[in-house]
């Protein structure tokens, strides 16, 4: 019962939330459906101590779709890969429940941890294509990161990070992602910074101007 229990839940998250679906059957030839299917078995094995069967299975599954989850990582409910190829999720991860991800997403480690040394990724959290997550710490809920960006610090909730190294340029954003999947209409703050000095040089530019012109009028005058 557990099987068919998880293929239904699959089922109903890719048709809920993928908008390409034309029609049911088309489900079944998602890599998400297929990948995810396979780590909640290896996942089973992992648990109980079946190293080799559970990695086998993560492993033939990553053949498969591109996308590679180790056994040994924890997922919650309702989540989502759009596309995924090149997705890579490690062994000490923890996902809450809503989460998406994009193609060639990390959520890896740094290499210099031991024990926790994957990311937790809170409930409604996306993560946009080709962002990299790494490192031990929390990503809060509700929270997007940006395409491209590289994430190595923790992130509070209901915030949007963009950048490399990522930074936070959006608090208090309480819109769920679930309901909101759009990764490009995200802040940009190096363009916000490049439109501000813009405004800033204009404005001085003008005021150039005006004392030119009444340096000229005193030049007439007298």
């Amino acid at each position: 019962m557990g099987f068919i229990k998880n293929v239904k839940e699959e089922f109903l998250i890719i048709k809920e939330r993928d908008p390409a679906i034309k029609s049911p059957m088309e489900v079944l030839l998602y890599p998400s459906f297929r990948v995810m299917i396979s780590y909640r078995r290896a996942h089973r094995k992992y648990l109980k101590g079946h190293y080799f069967q559970a990695r086998y299975i993560s492993q033939k599954a990553a053949r498969k779709t591109g996308i590679e989850i180790h056994p040994g990582a924890t997922i919650g409910k309702g989540f989502f890969i759009d596309h995924g190829t090149g997705v890579i999720i490690g062994e000490t991860t923890i996902i809450g429940d809503n989460v998406t991800l994009y193609q060639g997403v990390t959520l890896g480690g740094t290499g210099k941890e031991t024990g926790k040394r994957h990311p937790t990724l809170e409930d409604n959290v996306m993560v946009s294509a080709g962002a990299k997550v790494i490192g031990s710490f929390t990503v809060g809920e509700n929270s997007k990161i940006g395409a491209g960006s590289v994430v190595l610090e923790e992130v509070p909730p209901n915030c949007t990070v963009v950048g490399v190294p990522g930074r936070i340029v959006k608090r208090d954003n309480i819109k769920v992602p679930r309901s909101d999947m759009d990764q490009v209409h995200l802040p940009d703050p190096i363009m916000e910074d490049i439109t501000t000095l813009q405004h800033e040089n204009s404005n001085l530019c003008n005021r150039i101007i005006d004392l030119e012109n009444k340096i000229k009028q005193m030049e007439k005058i007298e």
